[in-house]
């Protein structure tokens, strides 16, 4: 009798504690994925960035409605969900294929409708569907670095980005990741508790291969590039 008693009261505990964090995601929630299970995921990235990782941001001021894109410097696994936790639209991730193919997370990006790119052959088909997505009104987000890249490392900017804004007409969002521990790594970073934050800069309006020079800027020295 003892034992039923002990297992009821941890059951109703269990089940408390579930209620009250669907509860606090639901609260959390921002962005409608148009999915009840991703909308609950979206709260919970969210807390996790915020409380976890003690992210603080400005947020990316994307418009209500219509393409748009989101550009930032890659450092960790981590930083798309900041991304995410910054934005209150749904953001469709140019991503890798050998990323996009691992094992128990396929169903969670293909759900958020992230972009596979081949880089070994054929990028460009993943740019062809990004700019579909473009005119049909959707936020795309890249990392135009094309690969996790270190603090302070110099690399040179794919050009991708640049030439969705041109054919699509839509203004590009930049912004620089910064705090994260475990930069390089694509999971460690996710467990290690850092101060993350980000700074958003006004959109590149017009763009032409003249803004690469000033994008590059904008994502490797923002100490420089503040007041932009």
């Amino acid at each position: 009798m003892y034992n039923i008693v002990i297992a009821v009261i941890v059951v109703s505990i269990v089940i408390l504690l579930i209620r009250r964090g669907l509860q606090a995601c639901r609260a959390a929630q921002q962005t409608d994925w148009g999915s009840p299970i991703l909308n609950y995921l979206d709260g919970l990235n969210r807390l996790f960035c915020r409380k976890y990782h003690r992210f603080q941001f400005t947020p990316i001021a994307l418009p209500a409605k219509g393409a748009a894109l989101v550009v930032s410097n890659h450092t960790s696994g981590l930083d798309a969900f900041l991304l995410i936790a910054a934005t209150q639209r749904p953001l469709r991730f140019l991503i890798a294929r050998e990323e996009y193919e691992r094992f128990g997370l396929k169903w969670l990006f293909k759900a958020v409708g992230c972009i596979p790119v081949d880089r070994s052959k054929h990028p460009e088909q993943a740019l062809r569907i990004a700019l579909r997505s473009l005119e049909m009104g959707e936020v795309i987000a890249l990392f135009p670095q094309g690969r996790i890249v270190l603090p302070h490392e110099s690399v040179k900017l794919k050009r991708g980005g640049i030439w969705l804004a041109q054919q699509s007409g839509c203004s590009i969002f930049p912004a620089y990741i910064s705090g994260v521990r475990g930069v390089g790594s694509v999971f460690t970073c996710i467990i290690l508790r850092g101060h993350t934050q980000l700074i958003s800069y006004p959109a590149l309006n017009d763009v032409t291969d003249n803004c690469l020079p000033q994008l590059k800027q904008l994502l490797e020295n923002p100490k420089e590039t503040n007041n932009v």
